[in-house]
């Protein structure tokens, strides 16, 4: 197989883990966020079969981050409840990131072997939003196993005594 087919199954795969961590997460800010990057991943797929095909690759400036922070905002009073989140919705974020990592890795490995300037595009690309991704689920995680800590150091809160 080469690159562009291992990167039409790795998005493939990342669409079925994120559709079924969608239907087993309860907090609904983990939910969205599983939700949204598989809309992600299904990009991700499209422009890999275009290039697969011959064609060029539509890049459409989707942003990730810009993305989920429109659902978190969303949720924001939601989220300032304090939900018990249950040892196996935080393993799927941890599953998640380790996709994310490994996903960036190959397309890392691909984008030095690549023989094309598309194919070097493409790949560039989704070394970005895989980096991307990788920091929502790290922030989600961190937020869903110690808010009180995730809004003092990520939201920069203030403590005074």
């Amino acid at each position: 197989m080469n690159a562009l087919e291992v990167a039409k199954k790795m998005e493939t795969d990342a669409i079925i883990f994120y559709a079924a961590a969608a239907e087993k997460v309860t907090h609904a800010a983990g939910k969205k966020m599983f939700l949204s990057i598989r809309e992600d991943e299904k990009r991700h797929l499209e422009m890999v079969a275009q290039l697969i095909k011959g064609m060029n690759f539509t890049v459409n400036d989707v942003s990730p981050m810009k993305n989920v922070r429109t659902a978190f905002d969303s949720l924001k009073q939601e989220m300032m409840q304090r939900i018990k989140v249950s040892d196996d919705e935080l393993e799927a974020f941890e599953i998640a990131m380790k996709m994310e990592k490994e996903g960036e890795a190959f397309y890392q490995k691909s984008l030095a072997g690549a023989k094309t300037e598309k194919e070097k595009a493409l790949f560039s690309r989704l070394i970005e939003e895989e980096q991307q991704h990788y920091a929502l689920f790290s922030n989600t995680h961190s937020y869903l196993a110690d808010t009180g800590n995730w809004f003092l150091w990520d939201e920069r809160g203030i403590v005074e005594g």
